[in-house]
């Protein structure tokens, strides 16, 4: 194994499969891989290159426990490395959970609409989530670093996603309090590009309003960046959302055009096996859209899948709460095996680590899961990165 990282504690819980901990290629053609593995090393072993991971998911992603712990690992191996964070949006002002690794706060009314809403006259991006206002006191800030001594994360440049109903509404941005940064609009990406003389870790957006009628600004992704080398990852997640919600994005190929990820880790299925209509062949055939739309943007993007974890359903009977296992658990993970195996791509069977059908139990026993046997605690989603952690490390290791 590589002098560059160690193993993170997993072993000390009983209802983890550890041995069976190990990410699997399943294709025939390795090329795709052995260009990530390439990538990887160049940033362990060399200290150069950038390798752009994205990590799309439901809730589990949302929150941003599980990835910002794969993200923080990274870290370690970028040993100095001060790449950039990755892809945020402002879910607070969409009045939904932020993840606590970057404090939001807003000002003003916001208009909020999600990938998973039916009904919608607003054009989603990468991810699949906005917030909308035309209120002229209207502001976001956002501070990177809310809970570090260290100032780990920065940007010299800064992007806002979205767009404006009229040329007389202009995103600004506010600095250290008291300067102010007019955007460039940059018509290749369709996003608007603030660049700056020094570093920075905290900022407000708010809009110029230059007509006697207010007109209303779509906000659909923050990418804070700078041009060092490194591992940046990008978590982007809906509470609630399945595949197929990510395919109705009108903008999300055009907004992948600004990451381009080298990985995709894709974590999105447990809201699918939900539905009443779930179908092995329609999941397979949006993961294939999916994939398909990636490729417009990195045709060698590398492929990981994460099987669902084991869930429950719950049912009230008479006042009284029951919960009975999702029987689609088990045969989502066989789809997904398909669909790595279709795809040239690897798989992480976290359905079969945490131990199969029924071992959500047993995870909300140990206190690593929580009373709707669908979602973790926050020791559980910890555990399950430094697991997924734990597994690339050696796949890498045996590879290189």
């Amino acid at each position: 194994m590589s002098q560059h990282f160690h193993d993170k504690e997993t072993a000390r819980y009983e209802c983890v499969s550890d041995s069976l901990n190990e990410i699997l290629f399943l294709g025939d053609d390795t090329l795709r891989m052995y260009r990530f593995i390439s990538k990887l090393d160049s940033v362990i072993s060399a200290k150069e290159s950038k390798l752009n991971i994205l990590h799309i998911g439901g809730s589990h992603v949302q929150a941003d426990v599980f990835t910002n712990r794969i993200r923080n690992n990274f870290n370690e191996l970028n040993d100095g490395l001060c790449s950039g964070r990755g892809m945020i949006f402002p879910y607070s002002a969409a009045k939904t959970n932020n993840p606590h690794n970057y404090k939001v706060s807003s000002k003003g009314e916001w208009r909020a609409t999600r990938n998973v809403n039916e009904e919608r006259n607003v054009a989603l991006g990468l991810t699949g989530i906005a917030v909308t206002t035309n209120d002229a006191s209207a502001e976001i800030t956002i501070d990177l670093n809310p809970n570090d001594t260290v100032k780990r994360w920065y940007f010299n440049r800064l992007r806002i996603l979205g767009y404006a109903s009229s040329p007389y509404v202009i995103p600004m941005l506010k600095l250290n309090d008291t300067s102010y940064c007019e955007a460039d609009f940059d018509s290749v990406t369709s996003s608007y590009l603030f660049k700056m003389t020094d570093n920075y870790d905290r900022f407000s957006i708010m809009f110029q309003q230059n007509d006697t009628v207010n007109h209303d600004f779509t906000l659909t992704g923050i990418l804070p960046e700078n041009d060092n080398d490194g591992i940046i990852y990008h978590s982007i997640g809906v509470n609630g959302a399945e595949v197929g919600s990510y395919l109705s994005c009108e903008n999300f190929v055009n907004d992948l055009e600004l990451i381009k990820p080298d990985v995709a880790v894709f974590a999105i299925g447990i809201n699918d096996t939900f539905a009443e209509e779930y179908s092995d062949s329609a999941f397979i055939a949006n993961y294939d859209s999916l994939i398909t739309m990636i490729e417009q943007v990195s045709p060698d993007c590398f492929y990981i899948f994460i099987t669902n974890n084991d869930s429950f359903r719950k049912e009230k009977i008479e006042g009284q709460t029951y919960y009975h296992v999702n029987e689609n658990g088990d045969n989502a993970r066989e789809v997904f095996y398909i669909l790595a195996e279709k795809h040239d791509a690897a798989l992480w069977d976290l359905f079969n680590i945490m131990g199969g059908m029924e071992s959500m139990m047993r995870w909300e026993e140990e206190g690593l899961a929580k009373k709707d046997k669908i979602h973790f605690t926050n020791k559980g989603y910890i555990l399950i990165g430094d697991l997924f952690f734990n597994a690339l490390m050696r796949f890498y290791s045996e590879r290189i």
